[in-house]
């Protein structure tokens, strides 16, 4: 009985998920950021400041979970792709990153060669920047 109630709501789920973002990097980050600011909240004395902590967390965990249950799955995998791009940017000490001015493609060069031709790989295009 109670295997046939989860398999019923398993199956109602994967319905209702059907076609929408889901999870990813982003919604984590932005729901980890909006449960640390509820913990810190709950330590905060002041009243003006504790309301704004939480009413700041909350507004996170809304955003998640909209971008979660959101329908417009492009957008949310360019959101997503941006904040991955940014943070793998930041971590990567040995490159640089052009993009190309014809076709905007992200290009990845090493960096200290000087000034160097670029030929995108997408459209062929070269260009010369300084690494």
């Amino acid at each position: 009985m109670v295997r046939r109630m989860l398999d019923k709501l398993s199956a109602w789920m994967r319905r209702f998920m059907a076609g929408r973002y889901g999870t990813d990097q982003l919604n984590m980050a932005i729901l980890g950021a909006g449960l640390v600011l509820c913990i810190i909240s709950m330590f905060i004395r002041i009243p003006q400041l504790n309301l704004l902590m939480t009413t700041i967390s909350y507004a996170l965990v809304f955003w998640a979970v909209f971008r979660t249950f959101s329908r417009n799955t492009y957008k949310r995998y360019e959101e997503n792709r941006k904040f991955r791009q940014f943070f793998d940017r930041l971590k990567d000490r040995e490159h640089r990153y052009y993009t190309c001015p014809k076709c905007h493609q992200s290009v990845r060069v090493p960096r200290g060669k000087g000034k160097i031709a670029i030929t995108c790989p997408r459209c062929r295009e070269r260009f010369v920047r300084k690494t």
